[in-house]
C-alpha cells in the first residue's frame, strides 16, 4: 500500500511537470523575440518583465506581464471620481501599485477631464454604456484576468465577457492573430507619436509596449502600423492601441520608464496598475 501511495504520488509530480512543459517552451518562444529582460519583478501574483525596443526607427520599451491573480491588475481613476485626473506615477504610489501604464482617451469640460466613452471599473459602468461609434474601442480584462476588447455595440455583448474594468480608446491593431485594417484618418493624425498598446499572447500572459517620443507633432516615435506589425511579430493575438501623444506613460518599481513627450508626465483620468 505504502509503494503505491508512493508510486502514486511520483505519477502525480510527472504530470504535473509534464503539463507545465508545453507554458514553459511556449513563453521561451515568445521571450526569445523580445530578447533578454532588462529588469524583473516576480511574486507569487505576477511577474513583470521589461525588455527594449529599438528596431532603428522608434525606441521604446515592452512591458510581459503574467497575471498569476486576476486581481493583480486593475483600473485607477484619477483621483477616485469621475472628472479626476492624475498622472501615472501618482496613480502608482497612491495605490500601492508596482507598475502602471496610462490607460483610456479622455474629454475635457467645465475644467475636468472625462474618460471617453464606455468605461468600466469594479465591475460597473462609470457613465453608462455607449454603443461603439466612430473607430473606437473598448480594452479591459474579464473577471477571470483574461484581455478582452474591440467595438461593441450593444451592452449585452460586452457584459456576456464580464468585465472587470477596461476603458475605451482608437484603434484595434489585431484581433485572433491577424492585423485589423486601421483607419485612414488614425494613419496620419499624427503619423508618428509616443505611443501605448497592449495586447495578449495565446496564454493570456499581456504585453505593453510604450514608445518615446519628442512632441505630438507627427515627427518622432511610432506609427500605428509600425507598431501593429511589431505585435503582430511578436505572435501577439489582440492588441489595442491606449491613449499616446503626451499621455503616454510606463511606470516600474517607482520610477518613470518612459521619457514623456510634455517633458513630464501628463494627468490623464484612467490608469491600468499592476501589483505585486
Amino acid at each position: 500500500y505504502k509503494q503505491t501511495t508512493q508510486t502514486m504520488n511520483q505519477l502525480v509530480v510527472t504530470a504535473s511537470a509534464q503539463s507545465k512543459r508545453p507554458a514553459v517552451i511556449y513563453n521561451r518562444r515568445i521571450t526569445a523575440k523580445l530578447g533578454v529582460p532588462y529588469y524583473q519583478v516576480d511574486s507569487n501574483r505576477i511577474t513583470i518583465e521589461l525588455f527594449k525596443v529599438n528596431p532603428g526607427i522608434y525606441h521604446g520599451y515592452a512591458m510581459k506581464v503574467k497575471l498569476k491573480d486576476p486581481t493583480a491588475m486593475k483600473m485607477s481613476l484619477g483621483n477616485d471620481k469621475l472628472g479626476g485626473s492624475e498622472t501615472t506615477m501618482r496613480a502608482v504610489l497612491r495605490h500601492g501599485a508596482i507598475a502602471g501604464i496610462n490607460a483610456g482617451g479622455f474629454a475635457d469640460g467645465d475644467g475636468k477631464r472625462y474618460p471617453l466613452s464606455t468605461t468600466v471599473l469594479n465591475g460597473h459602468y462609470l457613465t453608462g454604456f455607449q454603443s461603439s461609434f466612430k473607430d473606437l474601442s473598448f480594452v479591459g480584462l474579464s473577471n477571470d484576468g483574461k484581455l478582452i476588447g474591440g467595438k461593441f455595440y450593444n451592452q449585452g455583448a460586452l457584459d456576456s465577457l464580464k468585465p472587470a474594468f477596461g476603458a475605451t480608446f482608437v484603434p484595434v491593431l489585431l484581433q485572433r492573430g491577424q492585423k485589423v485594417p486601421i483607419p485612414d484618418k488614425w494613419k496620419v493624425s499624427p503619423k508618428r507619436a509616443p505611443r501605448t498598446v497592449i495586447g495578449n499572447y495565446k496564454d493570456d500572459q499581456l504585453l505593453i509596449i510604450v514608445v518615446d517620443g519628442y512632441n505630438e507633432s507627427g515627427g518622432s516615435g511610432a506609427t500605428l502600423e509600425e507598431l501593429q506589425g511589431k505585435m503582430f511579430n511578436l505572435g501577439v493575438q489582440d492588441a489595442y492601441n491606449l491613449d499616446g501623444g503626451g499621455s503616454s506613460s510606463l511606470i516600474l518599481n517607482g520610477r518613470i520608464v518612459n521619457k514623456p513627450s510634455d517633458g513630464n508626465l501628463r494627468p490623464v483620468p484612467t490608469h491600468f496598475l499592476f501589483y505585486k
